[in-house]
Formats: structure tokens, C-alpha cells, sequence
């Protein structure tokens, strides 16, 4: 995980423990396991990845602003990461 972070946002990151899992269903009846763990930033600098055109920090009122995969912001509340707005 420390590598995809560094890799995808230029940040280093120490791992800390499970968030939660969301199970997404995938082509051809597959199932993809999202695992999503905490994590603290330990340095670097907050770059976008080759995939990525920008990368920056939200507040918790922005997030509700922006385009998100459908049901993200309340698995992060539900598992305590995020405040209610």
C-alpha cells in the first residue's frame, strides 16, 4: 500500500489499521473487494499520478460538491473517517 500511495499522490505513508470493505460487483458477474485502510502522511508532496489530472486536498463540505462513486461518502461515515456534513 505505502508503494501505490507514494506512486499515485507522491506522498509517503505509514499504514495503519482496516477502515472497511465495500464488495463491488465487476464484469462478468465478478466481485471486487475494496479494502481501504487508514493512513498518515509522513511526507512528500501531493502530486497527481500518470492517470490522475490534479490532486488536492478537500474539506468535508467540498467532498459533498464533488462527482464520487455512489455510496463512498457514507461507507467513510459509517466507518467513522468522515463527519457528517
Amino acid at each position: 500500500m505505502r508503494r501505490e500511495v507514494l506512486e499515485e499522490t507522491g506522498l509517503r505513508v505509514t499504514v495503519g489499521p482496516l477502515a472497511g470493505t465495500v464488495d463491488l460487483p465487476g464484469p462478468g458477474g465478478a466481485t471486487y473487494v475494496i479494502r481501504d485502510y487508514l493512513a498518515t502522511v509522513v511526507g512528500g508532496s501531493l502530486t497527481a499520478g500518470d492517470d490522475a489530472a490534479d490532486a488536492r486536498w478537500y474539506s468535508r463540505h467540498e467532498l459533498d460538491l464533488l462527482p464520487l462513486s455512489e455510496g463512498l461518502l457514507e461507507c467513510l461515515t459509517d466507518w467513522g473517517v468522515l463527519k457528517e456534513a
